[in-house]
């Protein structure tokens, strides 16, 4: 005959003892243990993660999938603003101080990095994944490459009469030195080389934020350009008599909550 096996549980309070299946011993549970806790920033990148997933659901319509990955976005970009700055201030601070499950603000913000560095690259994943869908069904976000005749001519003067006027390309170097962005500031920055006198320098155009993302192009079709991608078609105009030869984007979340002291100077530069 086969032995009688104990099985043990870790188990939280019963009620009653014939909650438990039989056979099975309750293991001593230390209350101390920082395994009984979950991280609550790590917990929270994993709700967002499920709100992901409804962008992955194919049952969902086309629109309510690209919805949920906006909303996934636009989620993390508080996160960043309000929980990662916390810890970011803990850290300057020196705070050594261990949460319940027995981590640092330093450690938090290792695995933080680790788990969005994921999330991020799988929101990249469905967007491209999304602008085929929408492509079929009609709506197209085209790049600066397929842009048609009638609407690069259509842009060209889109540029000079809306955008240009709003733009202030930036030269960066010690005599120029980096300006302030604004909160989910958007920028394009490039590398630039005069070749004449093989002069080397970083530019910065900040994104007007009341100038749409996403540009509809005349016609009957609904099709789309992204801003920063438009601005690539450009670059003679805001840096002349450089080379361009590099390019980029980036955006700046800052901490959203500002501690102002009642003797403070000057309130514009706190």
């Amino acid at each position: 005959m086969e032995e009688n096996k104990v099985v043990t549980l870790d188990v939280g309070p019963l009620e009653h003892e014939s909650d438990l299946p039989e056979g099975a011993q309750v293991a001593a549970i230390d209350l101390s243990s920082p395994e009984r806790f979950i991280n609550r920033e790590i917990s929270w990148l994993a709700f967002n993660e499920r709100v992901l997933e409804e962008a992955y659901t194919p049952t969902h319509p086309l629109f309510e999938r690209l919805r949920f990955l906006s909303i996934s976005a636009s989620n993390l970009d508080e996160f960043f603003m309000v929980r990662v700055a916390g810890l970011l201030g803990q850290t300057r601070a020196g705070v050594k101080a261990r949460t319940p499950e027995g981590l640092t603000a330093a450690q938090q913000l290792a695995e933080i990095n680790e788990r969005v560095a994921k999330l991020m690259r799988w929101q990249q994943e469905k967007w491209q994944d999304l602008t085929v869908e929408l492509k079929a069904e009609g709506v197209a976000v085209v790049t600066a490459a397929e842009l048609k005749r009638a609407e690069r001519r259509w842009f060209d003067d889109y540029f000079t009469e809306q955008l240009y006027p709003v733009l202030t390309p930036i030269a960066i170097d010690p005599a120029h030195p980096f300006p302030f962005i604004p909160n989910r500031g958007l920028c394009l920055v490039v590398e630039l080389l005069r070749s004449e006198d093989e002069v080397h320098l970083n530019g910065l155009v900040q994104l007007p934020s009341k100038i749409a993302r996403f540009i509809r192009l005349p016609g009957t079709d609904a099709r789309f350009i992204r801003l920063e991608e438009a601005l690539t078609l450009y670059f003679d105009e805001l840096f002349p008599g450089f080379e361009v030869k590099s390019s980029g984007f980036f955006r700046v979340l800052r901490d959203s909550d500002l501690e102002v002291e009642e003797e403070a100077e000057d309130l514009v530069r706190v």
